[in-house]
């Protein structure tokens, strides 16, 4: 009989995509539900091997936190409980603590916990790699499912990787085109929006076709399609449907945010303008080729900012229209035959993935 097992990563859909190779490694032995956090649920729909998802807003991880619900939290224990996990993996960051999340979870009856710790977890992890790895977070994860004795499988190459439907005949017919994806939940994670409008008119300028993307809540951004002729996405794809734009892409230039994981998830070369609010080892586009723009070695690196302090983002000031475009062409040239193949891991029958829908266009008001 297959056991049942819980992966836990309650915040941004870019943490959840970079778990990906964690939640097919345990997926050989378990069947996997996926708790996530309001911003991640959806991605967390995508990864091979996920067969359920529990949506829960966490206020030890949410980098808005709701207040913490004495309800909210036994019903929590009480959705975990039915659930009659085997294992919980539980998937942090550096700055993260698991051993919240271990307490709900050995109230559920969580039999074994594993999960990444500095601090002394007392009884609530059965399993804990003390420290901080100073590892990319796609292997961070790893290294909790390997605790758990789930290794990926020999075939298995450990890239990024979502479920995602074939793109329709309108957007795979604007091929090559190269995506721009502007927005960032972060703003010190991303170049401005003039500054992507500058690079979105000079890669025009240079003969490519481009195409804008974001999310439904950024119709700010539809101005950086419109002022240069763009082809404008903005706002009218759900995530399955962004994945199969940004797999159709020569290239994708974008922030650290989790449109860059996605466009790794899909094998798309990436063009990112990488702020290093956050270290670049641990956080880099995970196994696809890609270039790196920015001042990654600036004295302030690593200062985890949500919006620059300093006049002028001074890390990605030196960060021209030009470089972006030198970028994308070295890209396109070097990697213009890439296979057309994505991970294919050995993982128990996933559920069916979410259909098709491009969204009719979001208009402020």
């Amino acid at each position: 009989m297959i056991g049942r097992a819980l992966v836990v990563r309650t915040d941004g859909m870019g943490d959840v995509l970079l778990s990906g190779p964690a939640v097919r490694a345990i997926a050989r032995r378990y069947d996997v539900t996926y708790l996530a956090g309001p911003t991640g649920a959806a991605a967390a729909r995508l990864l091979p091997g996920v067969s359920d998802v529990i949506e829960f807003d966490t206020p030890w991880i949410a980098a808005d936190p709701p207040p913490v619900d004495g309800r909210s939290l036994t019903h929590l224990v009480d959705r975990c409980r039915a659930g009659r996990f085997d294992v919980a993996a539980i998937l942090t960051s550096a700055r993260q603590s698991a051993l919240p999340t271990a307490l709900i979870l050995r109230l559920a009856g969580v039999s074994r916990i594993a999960a990444i710790s500095r601090d002394y977890p007392g009884s609530l992890l059965d399993v804990r790699i003390p420290g901080d790895p100073d590892v990319h977070e796609a292997r961070r994860a790893l290294l909790v499912a390997e605790a758990l004795d789930c290794p990926l499988a020999s075939e298995d190459t450990g890239a990024l990787a979502v479920r995602h439907p074939q793109p329709p005949t309108h957007i795979s017919d604007l091929a090559p085109f190269v995506v721009v994806h502007p927005g960032s939940s972060v703003p010190a994670r991303s170049l401005s929006a003039d500054v992507w409008t500058a690079v979105v008119s000079e890669l025009i300028d240079a003969g490519h076709r481009v195409v804008v993307t974001g999310g439904s809540n950024e119709t700010h951004l539809h101005d950086v399609a419109e002022t240069s002729g763009a082809i404008d996405l903005v706002g009218r794809t759900d995530l399955a449907t962004l994945a199969s734009v940004l797999r159709c892409a020569d290239v994708v230039c974008v922030g650290n945010t989790g449109a860059m994981h996605l466009s790794a998830a899909v094998g798309t070369p990436i063009v990112a303008a990488f702020p290093p609010t956050v270290p670049l080892l641990r956080w880099r586009p995970w196994m696809v080729p890609h270039v790196v723009l920015g001042d990654t070695s600036i004295e302030c690196r690593e200062c985890y900012a949500k919006t620059c302090p300093k006049n002028g983002q001074p890390c990605l000031a030196t960060v021209a229209p030009d470089q972006v475009v030198a970028a994308v062409d070295h890209l396109r040239s070097v990697h213009r035959d890439r296979p057309a193949t994505v991970v294919q891991p050995t993982v128990l029958q996933p559920s069916a993935p979410q259909p098709f829908v491009l969204l009719p266009r979001t208009v402020a008001t």
